[in-house]
């Protein structure tokens, strides 16, 4: 399923969520204290451009989490509502449920960026 399905995910929504990351990233980047968090958005961006078969392990930190609270007030709430709105959407289908899964995961992912390990 991975290869066929990172495929469809393209085709199927996966190639404008790429983009969003790559977006944001670009913006972060203008700035020289944002960096580190454009290189993060560009690693959330090739997860979101082929998701199948891939897991996400979530860890800690006091600096994580601040940077995360900077990110979730500039970007991740936005990006979390985007994601979870084209996750409904493409559940309406019975078809569309595992691209729907995996908006959803890219939602979650998308609130608490920072410390994430993707396998």
């Amino acid at each position: 399923m991975g290869c066929l399905g990172n495929l469809l995910w393209l085709i199927f929504g996966g190639f404008f969520a790429g983009l969003s990351w790559l977006l944001i990233g670009l913006l972060w980047c203008i700035t020289i204290v944002g960096i580190p968090i454009g290189k993060q958005c560009f690693k959330m961006a090739k997860l979101t451009f082929a998701p199948f078969g891939k897991t996400v392990e979530y860890g800690g930190g006091p600096v994580r989490l601040l940077v995360n609270i900077l990110w979730l007030i500039f970007g991740g709430i936005e990006m979390a509502a985007e994601f979870a709105v084209f996750g409904l959407l493409l559940c309406i289908s019975i078809i569309g449920i595992p691209f729907g899964l995996q908006m959803f995961k890219l939602a979650k992912l998308s609130l608490m960026p920072f410390g994430a390990k993707v396998k």
